[in-house]
């Protein structure tokens, strides 16, 4: 099957001679801005994902997918609520939890973490906690009643290297919250063992965060049987919003919900925004690029004058002189297209060896964990991002192409033959 001359004579018109060799250059650059520009676009935002994918991970491991409390006080019908609350549509589970404040104290050491009471058994079921232990294990934080017995707690392996702690070392939790003696207000302080020690690859998490079984945070904390709230397990996390609107519509202001995208949605809409905005930035790469190809198109119109009045001379419309000069700019964009999607895609899919090699030549880190919360780099390819990249960078291409086109349909034989 023949091809059609407008295709013909624009593949002519790329390969360069002896006297085009300027325009040759040009082309080239053209070609390479644009498989720079798709390369870029396709690397950042491949790591963006990858940040936010994994980001929601450790989010999720670590939370719930919601979580219900009452206002301004602790919960004392919690039992009967959590039976109501996982006969609802996509609940899957349930547990409560208790949170607070607190110090932890090893004599030389001191920090302040978040206390978290849980019930190990109903709390597997919701979170992911009891995967992320690398030492120990979450079912012996009640005392076991020997001559040593101290109720168990986890805590996190960044905070367990601030503490210098070791599973079974004892540690001391100090609520600043204490009694009331004719001394004035009394901390209240009471030793637990280390049981267990987590890592969930969140550095925020790892270095502020310990548990204990609920039945040692509400005598810690003189609740009695209540709990702070309710955490729920949902079969699909991102329809968590509207079941969060459900219970607040049905329990009243007494009890309310928030679900994990409500929790951490300052965090959450930081990264989409600097996905978009890193797109828009990195467009502006394939636009200069453009620039280049509109360049390109319009040096071949001029040397090709008399080539054109020929073909217009030999009965070619002016349709036909725009499609030459389109399709020549287009194969220019399409191919640097496909080189940078082939490149990006290389890149992205072994980046964290790429970066790893880099640190250990330049010897500089350039990925802080205390930074990013995250231990390692992660890079997500979604091949929606990928098409919409492509698109783009043809689209802008072919917008580059018309107008120069354009003029050259307008060229009259005449006109272009007078100087030849």
């Amino acid at each position: 099957m023949s091809q059609p001359f407008e295709l013909k004579i624009g593949l002519r018109y790329l390969k360069a001679k002896r006297k085009s060799t300027f325009i040759s250059i040009i082309t080239f650059i053209s070609t390479a801005g644009v498989t720079l520009g798709v390369m870029a676009l396709i690397i950042v935002l491949a790591v963006m994902t990858g940040f936010e994918r994994d980001l929601k991970e450790k989010i999720l491991g670590t939370n719930a997918h919601l979580v219900v409390i009452r206002s301004g006080a602790p919960m004392d019908n919690y039992r009967d609520l959590m039976d109501n609350l996982t006969r609802l549509p996509g609940v899957q589970a349930a547990t409560p939890f208790i949170y607070n404040q607190v110090m932890l104290s090893t004599g030389r050491n001191v920090s302040g973490v978040v206390l978290r009471g849980i019930e190990p058994e109903s709390d597997k079921k919701v979170t992911r906690l009891s995967r992320a232990i690398v030492k120990g294990t979450m079912d012996t934080l009640e005392p076991d009643g020997g001559t040593d017995s101290l109720p168990g707690i986890l805590i996190g392996g960044e905070l367990s290297k601030h503490l210098n702690l070791a599973l079974g070392d004892r540690v001391n939790v100090v609520s600043p919250t204490g009694t009331i003696t004719p001394m004035g207000m009394m901390p209240k302080l009471k030793p637990f063992r280390v049981t267990g020690i987590f890592n969930t690859g969140m550095f925020e998490y790892d270095s502020t965060l310990a548990y204990i079984s609920n039945a040692q945070a509400q005598k810690f904390f003189d609740l009695g049987d209540t709990v702070t709230g309710i955490q729920l397990k949902v079969g699909d996390v991102y329809a968590t919003s509207e079941l969060a609107r459900r219970i607040n519509r049905e329990y009243g202001p007494e009890l309310y919900a928030r679900d994990w995208m409500q929790m951490n949605k300052n965090i959450l809409f930081a990264l989409k925004t600097e996905k978009v905005v890193m797109f828009i930035i990195l467009t502006l790469i394939v636009l200069v690029a453009a620039f280049g190809i509109a360049s390109t198109l319009f040096m071949v119109v001029m040397e090709k004058t008399r080539d054109i009045a020929i073909l217009k001379t030999m009965g070619a419309r002016s349709g036909s002189i725009m499609k030459i000069f389109v399709l020549e700019g287009l194969m220019i964009g399409v191919t640097g297209t496909v080189l940078g999607v082939l490149s990006g895609l290389l890149v992205s899919f072994n980046l964290e060896p790429i970066i790893m090699l880099v640190q250990k030549v330049t010897g500089k880190n350039f990925f802080s964990k205390e930074i990013y919360y995250l231990d390692h780099f992660p890079s997500h390819v979604v091949m929606s991002d990928v098409l919409i990249i492509s698109l783009t960078a043809v689209l802008i291409s072919f917008a580059a192409t018309l107008y120069p086109a354009w003029q050259a349909s307008r060229m009259l034989p005449a006109e272009a033959l007078r100087y030849e």
